[in-house]
C-alpha cells in the first residue's frame, strides 16, 4: 500500500486479484490501475503483487510483482509495465540480477531500489539504471537469527538519512542497518 499524499491517492496491491487499485480521498470505491484482474506473466498482467510504490518523476508505479519474481514499472494511465529488474519471464533466481518472491520495493532520493527478496533472506539494493543487485542485508540463500542474517524478510523501510529498517519476519523483529 502506498499513499501518495500530493494527489491524496491511496494505491494498494490487491494480491489475489491480481492487480493494483487506486483509492481518492473518501472515495468509497476505487479504481484499477495496474494489472486485469487475471494472472500472467507477460507485460499486461501482475502475478500476486505485494508491494507497491508511486514513483512522482515518471508518474509511474513501481511494482513487487511477487509470483513473477521480478519488479516491474507501471505508468500509470498505461496498459503493461516495462522490467526493471528480475527475471522477465518470471524465472526465480539467487544471482545478482534474480529475485525469489520479492515482496517491497522503495526507491531513495537517488533513484536506487531497495528489494525485499523474501525467499533469498536478503535485501537487494539495485543502483539506478543497473541489472546486478548488491546484497546489502542479509546473506543469499542463508536463515539465520543473528545480526547479519534475515528469516523471510517482508518490508524495507528508509528513513530521512537512508538507514535501512527490514521487516524481518520469520524472526519476528525489525532490524536498523546504517546506511550503505
Amino acid at each position: 500500500m502506498e499513499y501518495n499524499q500530493a494527489s491524496e491517492s491511496l494505491y494498494v496491491a490487491d494480491y489475489s486479484n491480481f492487480r493494483v487499485m487506486h483509492y481518492t480521498l473518501d472515495a468509497s470505491s476505487g479504481s484499477i490501475v495496474a494489472g486485469t484482474g487475471l494472472s500472467g506473466i507477460d507485460n499486461a498482467h501482475l502475478t500476486s503483487p505485494v508491494g507497491v510504490y508511486f514513483e512522482s518523476l515518471s508518474n509511474s508505479l513501481i511494482i513487487a510483482n511477487h509470483l513473477a519474481h521480478n519488479i516491474v514499472r507501471w505508468p500509470l494511465d498505461a496498459t503493461n509495465w516495462t522490467l526493471i529488474v528480475g527475471d522477465i519471464n518470471g524465472n526465480f533466481g539467487n544471482d545478482s540480477k534474480t529475485l525469489y518472491y520479492p515482496t517491497v520495493v522503495v526507491l531513495d532520493p537517488m533513484g536506487n531500489l531497495y528489494v525485499a527478496d523474501r525467499n533469498n533472506q536478503r535485501i537487494q539494493l539495485f543502483m539506478n539504471g543497473q541489472l546486478k543487485g548488491i546484497t546489502i542485508a542479509g546473506i543469499t540463500s542463508t536463515i539465520g537469527s543473528n545480526s547479519t542474517l534475515l528469516s523471510v524478510p517482508w518490508s524495507v523501510a528508509l528513513d530521512n538519512q537512508l538507514n535501512l529498517y527490514v521487516a524481518d519476519s520469520a524472526n519476528h523483529r525489525v532490524q536498523k542497518f546504517l546506511r550503505y
